[in-house]
């Protein structure tokens, strides 16, 4: 029986393999380097994945924590207003040691910028409600060095006392606070005094308001200054300034119709003077 050419046999196979050896396994050597490299990128890129997505989920908590906050300030009353404010001083604590800390956590050695989208409107949402927190019970702005401090978690010592032991941290971690991130927060906070002012009115309180309305101009007389910073604070400010002509509104009902208009009613004439505001301006510049 003839052979066919066309088949090597198995000696032919084996000197051609062993002749081709040389270059093909340099390129084998190639491709796996390559090979390794994007497993390395894959590890990399997968960790930065789920570090943003654990950043994410810190921000939308701090959020809810945050808003949670200030709807129990907007039930302080003259009454019971050291005990709304104790309550409100224990969940700062706890959401600065659940939410914030590992937040500091995560960030440590990284570029806060690289994930500031994460976490942003969380931080800007705590700066509301600290800032909120301190008007109720100093009766003035916080700072942003305040703020700052409040987010940096500095190393204790080993001889602490045993209530600081869940505040003995073995690094000291830091969230970075943009200087933009607090005049968001800032700004934010004129609808919540706007809400309070509104409110005190109802409870037949007449001297909140106009310290509240005078506070209000000047956060918006000092954003003036400012100017375009961005676009955020540029769509923050027409609302800062919609609260405060709500809030003038009010005064101005109150000083000039208080002795026509009960207390208990003026709130009913300041909604009906804003619906027709809105109907007037959807008229005019519709």
């Amino acid at each position: 029986m003839a052979a066919n050419p066309h088949v090597l046999t198995l000696k032919e196979q084996n000197e051609k393999n062993s002749k081709s050896t040389p270059e093909s396994a340099s390129t084998t050597d190639i491709d796996s380097d390559l090979l390794e490299n994007f497993r390395t990128y894959q590890v990399k890129i997968d960790a930065r994945h789920d570090k943003y997505e654990r950043i994410v989920k810190l921000g939308r908590d701090i959020t809810i924590e945050s808003k949670r906050i200030i709807f129990l300030l907007h039930r302080n009353s003259s009454g019971d207003n050291e005990n709304i404010l104790g309550q409100t001083d224990t969940k700062f604590k706890e959401l600065l040691r659940t939410k914030f800390l590992p937040l500091a956590k995560e960030l440590e050695a990284e570029d806060p910028y690289q994930y500031i989208k994460a976490y942003t409107f969380g931080v800007q949402e705590f700066i509301e409600a600290v800032s909120f927190y301190f008007y109720i019970k100093e009766n003035r702005l916080v700072t942003l060095n305040e703020i700052q401090s409040m987010l940096n978690f500095k190393k204790i010592q080993n001889n602490s006392s045993e209530e600081d032991e869940t505040d003995n941290y073995e690094n000291e971690y830091l969230v970075f606070v943009r200087p933009v991130d607090f005049l968001l927060g800032v700004a934010d906070l004129t609808g919540e005094l706007m809400r309070m002012a509104i409110k005190s009115i109802s409870g037949g309180d007449v001297e909140t308001p106009f310290r509240i309305c005078n506070f209000l101009r000047e956060i918006h007389t000092n954003f003036l200054g400012f100017g375009n910073t961005c676009r955020e604070t540029s769509l923050k400010m027409l609302t800062m300034k919609q609260s405060l002509e709500k809030v003038e509104t009010a005064c101005y009902m109150m000083k000039v119709r208080g002795s026509e208009v009960p207390k208990h009613a003026i709130v009913d004439v300041l909604h009906s003077a804003d619906r027709e505001n809105t109907h007037f301006s959807t008229d005019t510049y519709g």
